[in-house]
């Protein structure tokens, strides 16, 4: 599976020296936010708004897959990871210029140990974003259309983080990093006709929480190329692109702990249709490249799945 996406992306990319679309100003991909060994991860890298909805209301299911060693040599047994979370998010303008994200997890996860089955399940961190938009193209007949804007957001402590967690090979296993985080964010799209290229970069600045651990501080970046297949009855936009993920080292009492930190490199495709008020949305990832935890983590796979009603 992984190489047809490789040859996919391969194959789209002379269409990025087309400058992409007009009409196609609402049709956003705002933020690709995750942690990259799960944890309370917003998004799992599906990103934070839907492309075919400027305003909505939804809910989505993400599934991410991790496998990981469960000791500390090389020859430790291999487990596996499994992090879902069902998601109410909403997007809702507050003026012209301004618009806010908000996002209402609830995670349910497990992973097989030698010892047994271990499971975590509840609500994780509330997350809400904030945009403004710097510049776009007033001119209807422009050739191109541009589309730039800026934001931050934070991350609340709602998800339980319990420390016992730390000392397994993804200490990334919890509800919640128990931690407030900042987001700040840019986003750039350049649309022509039916075409459209979004690129985005973000960092979150994550704290320490009450037991003295802090995730290590995190660079999110992506690239989308989507197209708009628009009927009388109804519309479709296909997409496809990377998204990428740096992450620091975790910390505890203000000393790095080795091996905790990452980068993985994705390949995505999606696809979402609206009839009427409703959309559905679904999108996968899988790895091109990936370093998590010195090796000791693996992430295989990623996928999600929505369904939104346009305000």
């Amino acid at each position: 599976m992984k190489k047809y996406i490789i040859i996919v992306l391969i194959a789209v990319q002379p269409l990025f020296a087309f400058a992409p679309p007009p009409d196609f100003k609402q049709y956003l991909s705002l933020l690709d936010d995750c942690d990259a060994c799960g944890c309370s991860a917003s998004g799992g890298g599906m990103g934070f708004s839907s492309m075919i909805n400027q305003n909505f209301a939804g809910v989505r299911y993400f599934y991410q897959s991790y496998s990981s060693r469960d000791g500390v040599f090389n020859d430790s047994p291999c487990i596996d990871e499994n992090f879902n979370t069902v998601q109410l998010w909403a997007r809702i303008p507050l003026s012209e210029k301004i618009q806010v994200t908000a996002l209402l997890p609830y995670h349910f996860h497990n992973r097989e140990l030698s010892t047994g089955t271990q499971q975590l399940s509840g609500a994780g961190d509330v997350t809400v974003l904030g945009f403004y938009k710097l510049y776009q193209t007033q001119k209807d007949s422009a050739v191109f259309n541009h589309m730039l804007q800026a934001g931050a957001g934070i991350k609340a402590p709602t998800g339980k983080y319990d420390s016992t967690n730390n000392g397994s090979v993804n200490p990334s296993f919890q509800l919640g990093t128990g931690s407030w985080d900042y987001l700040l964010a840019a986003e750039y799209i350049i649309t022509h006709k039916k075409m459209g290229l979004n690129t985005m970069v973000n960092y979150t600045i994550k704290t320490k929480n009450d037991k003295e651990y802090r995730f290590g501080n995190q660079w999110n970046y992506a690239a989308t190329l989507f197209y708009l297949i628009e009927k009388p009855q109804f519309t479709v936009v296909p997409q496809t692109g990377i998204a990428g993920e740096i992450y620091d080292a975790n910390k505890q009492y203000g000393e790095e702990l080795p091996d905790t930190e990452g980068r993985a490199l994705f390949g995505k495709l999606g696809v979402e249709a609206r009839y009427d008020k409703f959309s559905v949305g679904l999108n996968a990832m899988l790895p091109l490249s990936q370093n998590l935890t010195g090796g000791k983590v693996e992430a295989n796979y990623r996928w999600s799945v929505n369904i939104n009603y346009s305000l």
